[in-house]
């Protein structure tokens, strides 16, 4: 019988896990979930030799481990740094990490346009996700942002580099589930982008899944592109019996009405494929009838595509408490206590009818018997008793 691994245990945001030897950072991170997950825009668990590019996945490591508890002088990227028994992790509790994400999410927006309204990965971008939770209200960058010139991939696919964030998943995919890999990353520094060095199609049998691996809209599909948008549209699981012998045929069929406008692979919650496709699945089965429908799709709650979508919503894991250390979140505001507006005594919900604005009289008003209508924009010019 062999012997059973020794499990580390990881301490991140005050909730300790415990997993095996050689976890990153990040995956203990998704073993306990929610916020204390950090954000990954180019580390994919399938692809080998992602991550460590976006920087979007920084943590604080407060302690080492229990042999060397020193903390690390920098920020670490968790997708790249793996667990030591007894260390100590701050993501969300840590004000470094804050600002360095905050200021990670400004230079991934550089130049990155903000063409959301006309892009069909708005509702199910990362990058969208990200500049919300983390952006800033505005840029310090000056000068013009990078433009690239057309280039076409193929029948399938619509490359647009503007919106490319060179997280490499794509290339990485290519070359790792294709025969051949043709496209890659040309040139340096703020020069480079994804492109074929000869103009080359992209027509390998699996070539389809670098639209699924990339976390921003650089990548579409053609036959999917301007058609509709995903909160407009059911998610469906299916699955068929593919020829191909390296497709298993397990997908999410996107409905409105009765009509398939797309199909991607089945993604986990992580938003990671769990299964590869092949561009026949992906890009020629647009019938119900070719398809074994399996129910619709398991999605978070805090997603836009679950509008409308009200079977299998699942509620995102609320970690909030744990990270407290079982304390309650502050209140953010009392309207009774904080704004010294409202009548403590007074239940809004209890009104019969609109409020009126005796019912918003302030206290010291109140406490002072004002009567004049002078200087009290709360005042409704008879006198209050």
């Amino acid at each position: 019988m062999a012997d059973e691994k020794k499990l580390l245990k990881v301490t991140i945001d005050n909730i300790t896990v415990e997993v095996e030897p050689g976890t990153s950072i990040l995956q203990a991170a998704r073993k306990i979930g929610g916020d204390v997950a950090p954000p990954a825009m180019c580390y994919y668990t399938k692809l080998k030799g992602t991550g460590g590019k976006c920087r979007t996945c920084l943590v604080e490591v407060a302690a080492g481990s229990t042999v060397d508890p020193r903390p690390m002088p920098k920020l670490v990227a968790s997708c790249r740094t793996n667990v030591m028994d007894g260390m100590v992790v701050k993501n969300i509790t840590s004000d470094k990490v804050i600002d360095a994400r905050n200021g990670v999410v400004e230079m991934l927006l550089i130049n990155h346009p903000l063409d959301c309204p006309i892009c069909d990965q708005a509702g199910e971008c990362s990058l969208q996700d990200l500049s919300y939770e983390n952006g800033r209200p505005g840029t310090r960058y000056e000068f013009t942002r990078r433009t690239f010139e057309k280039h076409d991939l193929g029948p399938y696919i619509q490359l647009h580099m503007t919106r490319c964030i060179l997280c490499y998943r794509c290339v990485y995919t290519a070359d790792q589930l294709t025969n051949k890999r043709v496209h890659g990353v040309l040139d340096r520094g703020d020069h480079s982008e994804i492109a074929t060095y000869i103009h080359k199609s992209l027509d390998n049998d699996f070539i389809g899944n670098i639209i699924d691996v990339c976390p921003v809209g650089a990548l579409t599909d053609k036959t999917f592109r301007f058609k509709n948008r995903v909160w407009f549209l059911k998610p469906v699981d299916a699955h068929r019996a593919c020829g191909h012998p390296n497709c298993k045929g397990h997908v999410t069929l996107w409905y409105r009405g009765e009509e398939v406008f797309r199909v991607t692979a089945q993604k986990d919650q992580w938003g990671e494929v769990i299964d590869w496709i092949c561009n026949e699945c992906r890009f020629e089965k647009k019938k119900t009838s070719d398809w074994t429908i399996e129910g619709p799709t398991k999605i978070s709650r805090h997603s836009v595509i679950s509008q409308g979508h009200y079977v299998g919503v699942e509620r995102p894991q609320e970690v909030l408490y744990d990270v407290l250390d079982g304390r309650k979140p502050k209140l953010l505001m009392d309207i009774h206590s904080v704004s010294e507006v409202n009548r403590p005594e007074i239940d809004l919900s209890e009104i019969e009818g609109p409020a009126h604005s005796t019912d918003f009289v302030p206290h010291e008003e109140r406490s002072a018997g004002a009567t004049s209508d002078a200087g009290n924009p709360w005042s409704t010019g008879k006198e209050t008793k």
